[in-house]
């Protein structure tokens, strides 16, 4: 998973005549277009822009695909647009769609400490990827997600406290487990209004995980974050990175955008 937010050089478009204008967004519109078509067999594939608000950045789009290559193809084939030319990369974020598996993991570390198996021996890492991939096959949607047609997105990353207070990766599994189940519980209320995809980027970028929610309303995101920074696993353990909120902006449609209207979107 890709984010790429750039900002966009507007006094050097309007410079422009309206003719060289409409010829670069043609353009644009038709080689996006065919960067977000799917190839066939693949798992993952989609390309999203969004109107972003605030000073943060003008345009935001959201790549999914199926391996790193796949993305970089896209950053490349975006490089080469003359759209490219006007815009300027404010921030990048790349990371992996994965799920959260305390419980199952949980269950699994007892059952193998119960049959007396060690850690890490053919035995254990053997149960381990049995379950990894029932797992996989049980929750492939979320696994394997899309980016829902929701008009609004917020994307924040953010880390877990390791600090001399608290260290998230020093506590028992046990207590892990508990807290996210409890942070899970709220998120599971806000299931009919908001969608999310959870990545995770330790290795990959600065921060160790990306959130993404997607909403027919804005203010559900701060309902959402408002009620989760009460509990534990949040007030007590979690570091936010900066919000980037945007208004899903069809490709279709970026010729408005880029003279000034934003149309509403087909949802």
């Amino acid at each position: 998973m890709l984010h790429q937010i750039f900002r966009f050089n507007w006094k050097a478009w309007r410079a422009l005549s309206v003719a060289e204008q409409q010829r670069i967004a043609t353009v644009a519109i038709s080689r996006l277009t065919e960067i977000a078509q799917p190839p066939a067999g693949a798992t993952a594939h989609q390309t999203v822009l969004y109107s972003q608000l605030g000073h943060k950045g003008d345009l935001m789009l959201i790549h999914l695909r199926d391996s790193v290559e796949a993305l970089n193809r896209v950053e490349l084939q975006l490089a080469q647009l003359d759209l490219y030319d006007y815009l300027e990369p404010s921030y990048t974020y790349l990371s992996a769609v994965e799920l959260g598996l305390y419980e199952s993991s949980a269950k699994t570390y007892s059952a193998l400490a119960a049959r007396d198996i060690q850690p890490h021996s053919p035995e254990w890492n053997a149960a381990i990827k049995e379950t990894l991939e029932r797992q996989t096959a049980a929750m492939s949607s979320r696994l394997f997600p899309t980016i829902p047609e929701a008009k609004y997105a917020c994307f924040y990353p953010m880390d877990r406290k390791r600090g001399e207070d608290v260290n998230w990766y020093t506590e028992r599994m046990a207590d892990r487990q508990r807290m996210m189940h409890e942070h899970g519980l709220i998120g599971r209320r806000y299931a009919d209004e908001v969608r999310q995809i959870i990545s995770g980027s330790i290795g990959l970028d600065d921060w160790e995980w990306g959130v993404d929610l997607f909403a027919n309303d804005p203010i559900v995101f701060k309902r959402l974050i408002y009620e989760m920074r009460f509990d534990e696993v949040s007030a007590k353990y979690a570091l936010f990175g900066s919000f980037h909120v945007g208004v899903r902006l069809p490709i279709e449609n970026l010729k408005d955008w880029l003279s000034g209207t934003l149309s509403p979107s087909v949802l």
